[in-house]
């Protein structure tokens, strides 16, 4: 494996890592009341588009066509805005452990639209690679104990986060070829841009029921930890894999968020580590290994 690939594995494990963090800080977060789901999501997007434009300003800059720039708006539609709005208002009306089940299903769509789209093979080696991935992702998720964060509208919740794979997935797809043109932060900075555009007006309301002292010291940590590690951290480095690994890929990295939460929910002493987690985590990465070595378009 050439240091290029090995560099996209490492990446998106770290996405995903920050992924698996991520859903159950922002239920801890939004929980309290005070920060609704859609602010939360006005907190990642407006908060990740600031330190990249940031970020922006030590690095060497690059000139984006308009043409390019119309193409950089539907990216942020549907790899941010549809993705991130679905994700956390659907975790904010259903529970963790659901969500994550459903994020287990991301790969299969991907490996259904880049066949479509790109006319990558689905190949034995694929699709195994995916049902051992899934089985490993569900097994774990299934026998995790269960936590006291439960949904007001699990169905609405459950399908707003179905919603957030297929837009990711239709993003990976689309945007395959596209990505490599340019740096990461040239990327990122106008893809949060575009995405923050219409978020704004249609978060007015929340923003002025908004009291920021009634947010706690922890509240305050976890949205931190949202914007910084759950996505301009993880974006940088979804964004490596993606210019590396084909989609298919980089979708089956999803099955690492359940190994993370479960990880989790064992140190804070919520669950426990038997021989079926073992099982579950050596399924998973059988998966990922399978679809590395299946057959793909030159």
């Amino acid at each position: 494996m050439d240091f290029y690939k090995l560099r996209g594995h490492a990446s998106m494990l770290g996405a995903n890592t920050m992924w698996g963090l991520m859903a159950p800080v922002a239920k801890t977060v939004m929980a309290a009341g005070v920060v609704t789901p859609l602010l939360m999501t006005n907190f990642r997007i407006i908060g990740a588009a600031m330190l990249f434009w940031i970020t922006s300003l030590f690095t060497p800059s690059e000139r984006v066509p308009g043409r390019d720039l119309l193409r950089l708006a539907g990216a942020a539609m549907l790899g941010i805005l549809f993705n991130q709005g679905c994700y956390i208002a659907g975790v904010g009306f259903t529970s963790p452990g659901e969500a994550s089940i459903i994020t287990t299903t991301m790969p299969l769509w991907v490996m259904l639209l880049a066949a479509l789209i790109l006319g990558e093979p689905i190949t034995l080696r694929k699709v195994g690679g995916i049902v051992l991935g899934a089985s490993g992702a569900l097994m774990l998720v299934l026998t995790s104990s269960h936590t006291a964060l439960k949904g007001d509208n699990p169905a609405l919740g459950d399908t707003l986060v179905l919603l957030a794979q297929c837009s990711y997935a239709l993003y990976l797809t689309f945007y395959r070829n596209f990505v490599k043109r340019y740096s990461v932060v040239t990327l990122m900075k106008w893809m949060f841009t575009f995405a923050a555009i219409p978020l704004v007006p249609l978060s007015l309301g929340d923003w002025s029921a908004l009291v920021p002292a009634d947010l706690s010291v922890t509240e305050i940590a976890g949205a931190a930890f949202v914007v910084v590690g759950g996505t301009y951290v993880a974006y940088i480095f979804i964004m490596i894999g993606q210019k590396t690994l084909r989609p298919t890929l980089v979708g089956m990295y999803n099955y690492v968020q359940p190994i993370v939460a479960s990880a989790v929910g064992v140190w804070l002493g919520l669950d426990t580590f038997g021989p079926l987690k073992i099982l579950a985590v050596v399924l998973i990465f059988s998966g990922v290994f399978l679809v590395t070595i299946s057959k793909a378009k030159q």
